[in-house]
């Protein structure tokens, strides 16, 4: 058989991904922050975009090349102009419930111990720590610099001195051993020493350290706290960590009042003291839905605008421009600009739509939290919502991307009301299953109320939880538990032991 080329056409169906429908995906999943600048940038690339209303007294002109969006018209009619599988109408009547005026604050506790991490909790009434939030306006080097000059013998050895300031890290640490040092500079290693001493004399107290126990011997030292006893409790910070008090009281020889009193000394030394002069890192979250309570015991739902600049097509510029194009090629760009300029609205005013609509039926779905607080927070998947609103799962992940919600309990992120569940029997169960933010929040709160002499095993959260009505095993009790950073019970008890030595 002959093989030959031969031409053959075939008609078939296959989904593209246009520019405009790709950007349209990226603006979706965008925060307001982001979409802030994408506008700012989109107002530079076509003078035919402008932000606000029309003009006091004008008439805006009418036609399909005009859109212009009114500042005193309602969101709906706004949003009206979009299109796409968002069109139907928002339906917020299903969340008009009543309104609980209670606080809703729960607890704030913190549990952090020496040489062991930390186990925080944080409720909705958690308030910033302002100290930290304040940016430091000397840097830890220049304020170690300050002092060279009065403290150093010659310029020698404030050379060698400034030269270690500048391998501090952040905490005041020296990680870099002292030979290095000496070997970079090539100076005799005695004199990198005292270098090195030099600087861990200045303030602040624990600077120039190269690990935890020189850190807080230095401040001891300058405290004239650091006696045998002391020296023997933070050459054994390991021994703290694990609580083994019994152990540090045969090292140190002493009886339980004299250790209680170096344990509060241990804990009034600052483990990382280049943190306070170190620029604070916390960034504020901006929200970009607002959710109120309105005077029907409903939800006022609501897009933050602070940060989204309302966008408009400059009728008047482009009538000016066309008269002035009288080649065919500056027409066409003027025609593109156009277009991408009514594109970008339509996209902008649709992107609003469906976020307050999948914010509208979170709100109906989580009503209980927004009520009564995290324990009425139930489990949600990204489905249900998005059979609720008739759009597609992908389209609702997309949107509580990066999103964050405002309400009287605090700022959430919109995937924070996305949680799995347990099932729940009994009372109140109404046949639906608890959501781990609720399962994590009661057995905090049963931790929280422990005593030294009544620490709870995981087997006894199991039952104590499963008497409430919530079907746990002991092994998912202890999956929660280290979810939430809370350490086993006889971590637990130890802690609560030296606590109490306080």
């Amino acid at each position: 058989m002959a093989l030959g080329p031969r031409l053959d056409l075939r008609q078939s169906q296959s989904l593209v991904m246009t520019p405009q429908l790709q950007q349209a995906i990226k603006l979706l999943a965008a925060s307001n922050l982001e979409i802030e600048s994408f506008i700012a940038e989109a107002l530079e690339a076509n003078p035919l975009l402008d932000t606000g209303g029309p003009a006091d007294g004008a008439e805006p002109e009418r036609g399909e090349e005009s859109v212009v969006l009114p500042e005193d018209a309602p969101a709906d009619q706004l949003m009206a102009l979009g299109g796409g599988e968002g069109d139907a109408p928002l339906d917020l009547a299903s969340v008009d419930r009543d309104w609980d005026t209670g606080d809703g604050a729960g607890s704030n506790s913190r549990d952090a111990e020496w040489g062991a991490a930390a186990s925080n909790g944080t409720d909705f009434s958690d308030m910033p720590d302002w100290e930290q939030l304040r940016a430091a306006e000397v840097t830890l080097a220049e304020h170690l610099e300050s002092q060279i000059g009065a403290a150093a013998n010659d310029s020698r050895s404030a050379f060698i001195a400034r030269h270690i300031i500048g391998l501090l890290d952040d905490a005041g640490y020296l990680a870099t051993p002292i030979e290095d040092v000496a070997g970079d500079l090539g100076v005799d290693l005695f004199e990198a020493e005292a270098a090195l001493a030099l600087v861990q004399s200045l303030d602040p107290s624990g600077v120039g350290a190269r690990n935890l126990a020189e850190c807080i011997a230095i401040q001891a030292r300058e405290a004239d706290r650091y006696d045998p006893c002391m020296a023997a409790l933070i050459a054994n910070l390991e021994l703290v960590a694990r609580g083994e008090v019994e152990r540090l009281k045969r090292l140190c020889r002493v009886d339980d009042e004299d250790f209680a009193d170096m344990l509060r000394e241990l804990r009034s030394y600052d483990p990382k003291p280049g943190l306070a002069f170190a620029p604070s890192a916390t960034s504020t979250v901006v929200p970009d839905i607002l959710i109120t309570a309105n005077t029907a015991g409903g939800w006022d739902i609501a897009l933050n605008e602070e940060t989204l600049p309302k966008l408009i097509v400059n009728r008047g510029y482009f009538l000016e421009l066309t008269g002035g194009a009288a080649d065919k090629s500056s027409q066409g760009w003027l025609k593109e600009k156009l277009a991408d300029a009514h594109w970008l609205i339509r996209a902008l005013d649709q992107r609003q739509k469906t976020i307050l609509k999948t914010a509208a039926e979170i709100v109906k779905q989580q009503d209980g939290f927004f009520r009564r607080g995290v324990a009425e927070l139930r489990p949600l998947t990204l489905r249900e919502v998005a059979e609720q609103i008739e759009m597609h799962e992908s389209t609702v992940s997309r949107v509580t991307s990066n999103k964050y919600l405002a309400c009287a309990r605090g700022t959430f992120e919109l995937k924070y009301f996305f949680t799995s569940g347990v099932a729940r029997f009994g009372e109140g169960a109404n046949g639906e299953g608890a959501s781990s933010a609720t399962i994590k929040a009661r057995i905090k709160a049963l931790i929280d109320a422990e005593t030294v002499k009544n620490i709870l095993s995981d087997q006894q959260l199991a039952e104590m939880l499963q008497k409430e009505g919530f079907d746990l095993a002991r092994r998912t009790v202890a999956k929660y538990r280290e979810a939430i950073g809370l350490g086993s019970s006889a971590e637990r008890r130890r802690a609560k032991k030296l606590a109490g030595l306080r």
